[in-house]
């Protein structure tokens, strides 16, 4: 046996519906845990046998089994669970994927729940329901605005807030959006868009048209924020990178009594002009320890892609260093 077949280890799954389920269609998420893991897999009925090295196989054994034990409580897995489990008990291997999953942020529909899929969007809405200020910072995929967003349409529903005020800096336009063509819902759409692509993902297209028209939820560019106290509100600022340290520090100084904000942004996306500090990055060197203060950090093992994206951006990334190697 090899140093690469080290360890094999069998399960025994007693439900054979259940456990086809686990394994997917013509075993496709037993075939991208294998290709996560590099851990082979063998079916036979309901049992898998596992070989390779021993902490990966270990790792994978956790994922299948405690997998397994969401469908025997009546949940669906899918791909993406598949992937997030093995990364959560690849960094945690003692983590309990049950109580990440069902930890429920919004139940957006009978067939639909928001829930966290990586230790640190976990520790984000712990941070969000323990802090009145939180910011999320890291790139992009990660959940960090949709999560916000989820828990500000929880709290509106359990009406613990009034409304929810959704910001985000139109830095393409400089903020000064009066050349644009069009009424100012024209101007300002384009930016926003992503916010409304979240709403409208948690709730019906009707009622989100209604919270707006009433104020329920106000989506607005920064520069609206300016002379304002927003009380009882969930408040929440996107791509905050793009705020300059003047920008952030207005916004910051709106938050009134009884609201709740997320300030989301991935400093290495800095769309300001060269020499232009950006607001984020100092809000997170002066505000460091505060009190009530909490700063979550993302990084790229909390993007969460379809399965096959995440094969796209490696073929790319493989064919880059080809193309480098081959300059050299």
């Amino acid at each position: 046996m090899s140093t690469l077949d080290a360890a094999v280890r069998k399960l025994e799954f007693q439900d054979a519906n259940l456990a086809n389920k686990l394994f997917g269609p013509q075993g496709a998420n037993l075939a991208l845990l294998t290709e996560k893991s590099g851990v082979g897999i063998e079916t036979r009925g309901g049992s898998a046998t596992l070989h390779g090295p021993e902490d990966l196989v270990e790792v994978c054994a956790s994922t299948l089994t405690q997998l397994y034990g969401l469908l025997r409580e009546g949940r669906q897995v899918h791909p993406q669970d598949v992937d997030c489990a093995w990364r959560i008990l690849l960094r945690e291997p003692g983590s309990d994927i049950r109580r990440i999953f069902q930890d429920t942020v919004y139940v957006a529909s009978p067939k639909k729940t928001i829930a966290p899929k990586t230790i640190s969007q976990r520790d984000y809405l712990a941070a969000i329901r323990e802090n009145d200020l939180v910011f999320g910072i890291g790139p992009a995929g990660t959940g960090k605005t949709y999560l916000a967003v989820a828990l500000a349409v929880s709290a509106l529903m359990r009406r613990e807030v009034k409304r929810i005020v959704l910001a985000r800096p139109a830095v393409e336009a400089g903020e000064k959006l009066g050349f644009l063509p069009g009424d100012m819902a024209e101007k300002v759409n384009p930016y926003l868009r992503p916010l409304y692509d979240a709403l409208h993902d948690m709730l019906d297209f009707a009622r989100v048209q209604d919270m707006l028209e009433t104020g329920v939820i106000e989506v607005a560019p920064l520069a609206f924020m300016r002379g304002r106290t927003l009380n009882d509100a969930f408040v929440i600022l996107d791509e905050a990178q793009n705020t300059t340290p003047e920008q952030m520090k207005m916004f910051l100084t709106r938050l009134g009594f009884g609201s709740r904000c997320v300030v989301t942004g991935d400093v290495t996306q800095i769309d300001l002009p060269t020499q232009t500090r950006s607001g984020l990055v100092e809000a997170h060197r002066i505000l460091q320890g505060v009190a009530g203060i909490r700063f979550v950090q993302f990084n790229e093992e909390d993007v969460i892609r379809h399965p096959l994206v995440g094969r796209i951006v490696q073929a790319y990334e493989r064919s880059q260093r080809e193309a480098a190697g081959k300059g050299k």
